[in-house]
C-alpha cells in the first residue's frame, strides 16, 4: 500500500521522508566538516594571494565596484557575449543559485532546524510552484553540463587549448563530474520519493515524476533503500562539491567575483607609470614579486575559457603568444612559489620581526625558493613582444583580468634594466630620442605638410580653439602627411579655429611606453606638456589614436590636462551640426576597420560609422570581426616597428577580411593601421581593385574639395 496519507488534502511534502532523525544528525555533522574543509582551503589560498608581490589597495570606489560585480559577477554580462558557450555557463550557473536557495528553503523544514525557523509557506500552490522551478533548474544545470562534456571532450574548441592541443586536466572532469553527480542524483532521489509516496500533484516535480516511472514494478520495501542510498550518495556528492571548491578550478566561484570587485577603475588600458626611476635598481616586472599581489591573484581568476585567446591576433596569426597560456604559466610558476613564500611570511610572524611586520609579502628570494626571471624563463620572449597591445583579452576577459599592463611591465624589465630588445625598436627609440620621431627625419621638417595650407602655428598665434595634434605620422609619412592635409581642409572649411605646433611638436611617446620604455615615453611626454602648457593649450584634436588615447589618459600623470578629441569625433559633429556638406557622390563598397585604439581603447565606434553613412553613393559593408570583436592591424604595442618573422602577417590577415566582403575600399581612422592596410593590400595583390582611405580623405572627396587619389600601396615611407 502506498503511503501518501500525509499529503491528502495538503499539497507539500516531508523534507527528510524516509530518513530517521540520526541521518539528519549526521548529515550536519558531515557539513560541519566539508565547510571546515573548505574553509580552510579558502584561508591557505589567502595565505598565498597575500604572500607575494607589491602592495596594492582598490578599495576605492566601492558603490561602483559592487555595481560592476552585480553586472558581470551575476548578470554575467560578458560571458553572454558569446551565445554558446554564454548559455552552457549561464544554464550552470543560474541554476545552481537557484538550487541553492531551494536548498535553503528545505532546510527550514528539517527536524533539526524547525525549532528555529520553519518555512510554512513551503505548502499549497506555492509548494507546486516551486517543486517546478526546482526542477526546471536543476534540469538547467544538467543541460549545461553536458553542453560543457560536449565541448570540452567532444567539439574540443582551439580556444579550450592551444596550438591545436587541448588542455583539459583532471581537475576538469572531477568538476563537471561533481556538478552533474548532484543533479541525477538529486533527481533519482525525488522520483523514488514520488514512486513510493504517489502523491497526486507530483506531476509539478516534472523530472522527478516522470523518472518515477522507470521504477515501476519496484517492490515499495526495495525502493525505499534504494532511496536512502540515493539519498546518502547525492548528500555526499554535495559535500564533496563543497570540500573540493579551494582546491580545484572550482575556486573561480569566489576568484572571479572578488577579480570582479577589485579590477582597475583607471581608463581603458591605461598604464600605471614608473615613478621612481632615480633611486629604482631595476625597473618592470623582472620576477614575481615585481608584480603587485593583485596582479598575481589574477592568475588565480583565471577560467581557462579562452575567450581571450579566440581573438588575440598574435595567437590567430601563428606566434606563441595566446594570453591565457600567459597567465597560466604565471600561475603555474606563482603555485611553485608561493608555499615557501608563505612559511617565510609566518616565520616573520613568529620571529617578532617589526621591520618585516609591515611588509605586504614575503619575497621569493627570502624564502629559499629558487627564483626566475619572468621574461625568457617564466614568459617566452616571443609571446611577450608579439603581443599588438589591441586590448582583446581584456576586452572579454569574463574574470577581468588584466594582461596586457603585465607585458608592458615585463618589456620595461627587459629595456630599462637589462638593455635587451629587437634592434629594429633600438633605432626607433635612438630616432625619437634625437629627432622626436621613430623615422630619424629632422624635426626642422615636421611642419612642412602645413606650408601650403595657411594654417598659424601656435606661436605664431595662440589664441585658437584646438591645437591641431598632427603626430608623427601626419608630419613624416608620405601617406599620412596625405590625412594630415586632407583633415586640415575640413577644419578651414567649417571655420573651426585651430592651430598647429608646427617644428615644436614632438612625438607623443606611445610606441615607447607600450614597447617598454617607460623613460623615453615620460621625457617626450613632459617636452610636450611643458609646451603645450606654455601655450595655454586647452582643448587638442588628433588625428592618430596612439596619440590621442596617449594625450588623453597617459599625459595628465605629468601635469597635461586637456579636452583631447580624435578627428572623427570632430568630423562627426561637423557633419552633423551642418558646418561641413558631404553632398558629392562617393561610389563604391567600402568597409571600415575599427582601430584597437579608438573602439577598444576608447568606445569610438559609432562616429566613424556615422560619418561614412551620411556620404551619398558610399556603400557600408562590416567585416565578419567588427566592433569590440574587430582584428587588429598589427600596429599596435610598438609592433608598427618591429619585423614579423614567425607566423602569417597580422596585417595580411586583415586584409583577407575586407577581401571576403568583396570591399572596394578599407576605409579606416588611424595611420598606423592605413599604413598596415596599404602594405596588405599590396602583399595580396589587390592594389587595382581595393584602395585603403583615412575617414578625412573620403569625407574631403564627398565635400567636392578634391578628387582624392592616395598614394599607391607600395609608397610608404614606413
Amino acid at each position: 500500500m502506498k503511503v501518501h496519507e500525509f499529503y491528502v488534502g495538503n499539497e507539500g511534502r516531508e523534507v527528510f521522508w524516509n530518513t530517521p532523525v540520526l541521518f539528519e544528525i549526521l548529515l550536519f555533522a558531515l557539513t560541519a566538516v566539508a565547510l571546515a574543509i573548505f574553509a580552510y582551503g579558502v584561508y591557505r589560498r589567502w595565505q598565498m594571494w597575500k604572500a607575494m608581490g607589491r602592495p596594492e589597495m582598490r578599495l576605492d570606489k566601492i558603490k561602483e565596484r559592487v555595481k560592476i560585480v552585480i553586472l558581470e559577477g551575476f548578470f554575467q554580462v560578458k560571458t553572454w557575449r558569446d551565445i554558446y558557450p554564454g548559455i552552457m555557463h549561464g544554464l550552470i550557473f543560474f541554476g545552481f543559485f537557484v538550487l541553492i536557495f531551494g536548498a535553503a528553503f528545505d532546510a527550514g523544514q528539517h527536524h533539526i532546524t524547525e525549532p528555529l525557523f520553519s518555512w510554512t509557506f513551503l505548502k499549497g500552490n506555492f509548494y507546486l510552484g516551486f517543486s517546478f522551478i526546482m526542477d526546471l533548474f536543476g534540469l538547467f544545470v544538467l543541460i549545461g553540463v553536458i553542453i560543457a562534456i560536449d565541448r570540452r571532450y567532444v567539439s574540443k574548441p582551439d580556444r579550450l587549448g592551444y596550438k591545436g592541443q587541448p588542455d583539459n586536466t583532471p581537475d576538469d572532469a572531477i568538476a563537471l563530474l561533481l556538478i552533474g553527480g548532484i543533479i541525477v542524483t538529486g533527481f533519482i532521489v525525488e522520483a523514488l520519493r514520488i514512486y513510493v509516496t504517489n502523491p497526486p500533484w507530483e506531476y509539478w516535480s516534472f523530472v522527478g515524476w516522470l523518472l518515477s516511472h522507470t521504477f515501476t514494478g519496484v517492490d515499495y520495501g526495495t525502493a525505499k533503500i534504494l532511496h536512502q542510498v540515493s539519498w546518502w550518495i547525492h548528500a555526499l556528492i554535495g559535500l564533496a562539491f563543497i570540500a573540493y571548491i579551494p582546491y580545484s578550478r572550482l575556486l573561480h566561484m569566489i576568484t572571479v567575483p572578488a577579480n570582479h570587485f577589485l579590477q582597475s577603475l583607471q581608463p581603458t588600458g591605461y598604464l600605471e607609470p614608473i615613478r621612481d626611476f632615480e633611486t629604482a635598481e631595476s625597473f618592470g616586472a623582472g620576477k614575481l614579486d615585481d608584480f603587485t599581489w593583485k596582479q598575481i591573484f589574477d592568475s588565480d581568476a583565471c577560467t581557462r575559457c579562452g575567450r581571450c585567446q579566440d581573438g588575440c591576433p598574435a595567437y590567430l596569426s601563428g606566434k606563441p603568444l595566446s594570453p591565457k597560456k600567459l597567465i597560466q604559466d604565471l600561475k603555474t610558476y606563482w603555485l611553485e612559489k608561493a608555499p615557501e613564500a608563505v612559511k617565510a611570511k609566518v616565520n616573520e610572524m613568529k620571529t617578532g620581526d617589526d621591520a618585516g611586520a609591515d611588509k605586504p609579502a614575503a619575497s621569493v628570494e627570502e624564502s629559499g625558493a629558487t627564483d626566475k626571471l619572468l621574461p625568457g624563463e617564466v614568459v617566452d620572449l616571443h609571446e611577450l613582444w608579439a603581443c599588438t597591445n589591441c586590448m582583446y583579452c581584456m576586452e572579454h576577459c569574463s574574470a577581468s583580468i588584466e594582461h596586457v599592463p603585465k607585458i608592458v611591465n615585463m618589456r620595461q624589465y627587459k629595456v630599462l634594466t637589462e638593455a635587451d630588445f629587437s634592434p629594429e625598436l633600438q633605432l626607433t627609440y635612438k630616432n625619437m630620442e634625437n629627432n622626436s620621431n621613430p623615422w630619424g627625419v629632422g624635426s626642422h621638417l615636421r611642419g612642412d605638410w602645413a606650408k601650403e595650407l595657411g594654417i598659424k602655428t601656435l606661436a605664431e598665434d595662440p589664441n585658437v580653439e584646438y591645437l591641431f595634434y598632427v603626430g608623427c605620422s601626419g608630419s613624416f609619412d608620405d601617406r599620412g602627411k596625405k590625412v594630415a592635409v586632407a583633415f586640415a581642409k575640413i577644419l578651414q572649411a567649417a571655420g573651426v579655429s585651430f592651430g598647429i605646433l608646427g617644428n615644436e611638436e614632438g612625438c607623443c611617446g606611445d610606441s615607447a611606453m607600450r614597447g617598454g620604455n617607460e623613460y623615453l615615453f615620460q621625457a617626450l611626454a613632459q617636452a610636450n606638456i611643458d609646451l603645450m602648457n606654455g601655450y595655454g593649450v586647452k582643448k587638442i584634436i588628433a588625428i592618430c589614436p596612439h596619440g590621442y588615447n596617449a594625450l588623453k589618459k597617459d599625459y595628465p600623470n605629468f601635469g597635461g590636462n586637456y579636452e583631447v578629441y580624435h578627428h572623427t569625433e570632430i568630423i562627426a559633429d561637423l557633419i552633423a551640426q551642418g558646418k561641413i556638406k558631404v553632398q558629392k557622390s562617393v561610389e563604391g563598397l567600402f568597409t571600415y576597420h575599427d582601430s584597437c585604439f579608438l573602439g577598444r581603447y576608447n568606445e569610438i565606434y559609432q562616429q566613424p560609422r556615422q560619418i561614412l553613412a551620411a556620404i551619398p553613393g558610399l556603400r557600408l559593408v562590416e567585416m565578419e570581426r567588427n566592433l569590440a570583436k574587430s582584428f587588429c592591424c598589427g600596429a599596435g604595442g610598438a609592433r608598427m616597428w618591429m619585423e614579423e618573422d614567425i607566423g602569417e602577417r597580422i596585417n595580411n590577415m586583415r586584409t583577407d577580411q575586407a577581401i571576403a566582403v568583396q570591399a572596394d575600399a578599407i576605409a579606416v581612422a588611424c595611420p598606423f593601421c592605413l599604413t598596415m592596410m596599404s602594405d596588405g593590400i599590396k602583399d595580396r595583390q589587390m592594389a587595382e581593385k581595393m584602395v585603403s582611405l583615412d575617414i578625412s580623405e573620403i569625407v574631403v572627396k564627398a565635400m567636392g574639395m578634391e578628387e582624392t587619389k592616395p598614394a599607391p600601396a607600395d609608397v610608404c615611407t614606413t
